[in-house]
């Protein structure tokens, strides 16, 4: 279920267990009173767990949904080094302080319930930890510590301050200071360590680059490509096509200048300027990604995931595949590219101004329709077009 119809259905549900007329009852009673089908009861049964998650509906000693009463809470537990943390709550203003004692065995980023203390020492408000609904970490980065029969892992991350114990035949083999990715297999209670196994070894502390993919790793940065992903780009072509070029402005004799460092591989900006009497003509130009990457496919939600480029001390690991962002979607000189441009007049003071004709709002797919177009400007956060046409003219051509 995703996340639209699951807020959409946990509304209806909700409604439907507030209202003066309702009964408490199990799943499958609320399932036969909602004609429910079987084949869907499953879905239900996701909707009232979220709704049991968020603190909202509480399930009876009979096992029968009722409103909460409002005396749980459920957020997202943030821990500090020194055992305390705090619970960050939605609607609530500020995050409640969960005394060291009181965290009941939580982890970092774990979702929680929590009551709320009655006497509170100071202005913030107290909690405790009642139940841990979910865990935030299933594996974390560590510095391996061998002992004779078994070893232990140092969380790289501080905030995770229990060691995690490690059993000899789940070790990997690993050593004394090898840096190793550990998954976390009992999250321990009572008093017990966590206990995992090692899934993967890095490097040892003293190689090269093994601190570089400590950090790739501990963030969880995805490195590689998927076959998929990599199948797709391989059909792109090298080199933009007469018909990529079809109904585009050409601006391959404007003196273009790009904005990216000296030594960077990926050319995704440039600018152009020139001056006509009082006022600049400001260009800025960005490669058409959008014309290689089709909305939806596996690449396109990757890059979404992905979300950027990550520049670390001795490597980038890109949004996009290479072929993509250091070839037919980097603007090197010499080479036709595609972009999205923004032209703009500005004034000696660097406001944006409008030298000819009338200013109208449009949609941005609209945007190259007819020659009338003489240029394009973001203002206050819109995209615009400036024309010599009257306004009747380009409701004739379907802009508006």
């Amino acid at each position: 279920m995703n996340k639209e119809l699951l807020q959409e259905r946990k509304k209806m549900i909700y409604d439907f267990i507030c209202d003066e007329l309702y009964v408490p009852m199990k799943a499958k009673e609320m399932a036969i009173v909602l004609n429910v089908p079987k084949s869907q009861r499953g879905e239900l049964v996701e909707v009232l767990d979220a709704l049991v998650a968020d603190g909202k509906v509480e399930i009876s000693g009979r096992g029968k949904y009722v409103k909460s009463e409002g005396k749980y809470l459920t957020g997202v537990f943030t821990a500090h080094p020194r055992g305390f943390g705090f619970v960050t709550v939605e609607g609530e203003e500020e995050d409640i302080f969960i005394p060291g004692t009181q965290t009941n065995g939580a982890l970092h980023m774990d979702t929680v319930q929590i009551t709320l203390s009655k006497n509170s020492s100071g202005k913030r408000k107290e909690g405790t930890v009642t139940k841990i609904l979910s865990r935030g970490t299933e594996q974390l980065v560590c510095t391996y510590e061998k002992s004779k029969t078994f070893g232990f892992a140092v969380p790289d991350n501080p905030r995770f301050a229990q060691d995690i114990f490690i059993p000899q035949e789940r070790s990997k083999g690993a050593v004394s200071g090898h840096k190793v990715v550990v998954e976390i297999t009992d999250y321990g209670k009572n008093g017990k360590k966590p206990e995992g196994k090692v899934v993967e070894i890095i490097g040892h502390i003293n190689d090269p680059g093994t601190d570089i993919m400590s950090i790739v790793k501990g963030y969880d940065l995805p490195v590689e490509f998927s076959q998929k992903i990599m199948k797709q780009v391989e059909n792109v072509s090298n080199e933009v096509s007469a018909a990529d070029m079809a109904g585009r402005m050409d601006l391959r004799d404007w003196q273009t200048v790009t904005i990216d460092g000296e030594d960077a591989k990926d050319l995704d900006d440039a600018i152009t300027l020139t001056k006509e009497g009082d006022l600049y003509e400001l260009g800025v130009h960005i490669a058409d990604v959008s014309n290689y990457v089709q909305e939806s496919s596996a690449l396109d939600v990757e890059a979404l995931k992905r979300g950027t480029s990550v520049y670390l001390v001795d490597r980038v690991i890109p949004m996009l595949p290479h072929k993509l962002s250091n070839g037919i979607c980097s603007l090197n000189a010499g080479e036709n590219r595609l972009a999205l441009s923004c032209i703009m007049k500005i004034d000696e003071k660097g406001n944006v101004v409008i030298p000819f004709g009338d200013l109208y709002e449009v949609d941005y797919d609209e945007t190259y329709q007819g020659e009338e177009i003489k240029a394009m400007s973001a203002v206050a956060g819109k995209l615009y077009i400036v024309t010599e046409k009257t306004r009747d003219d380009l409701l004739n051509l379907h802009i508006f």
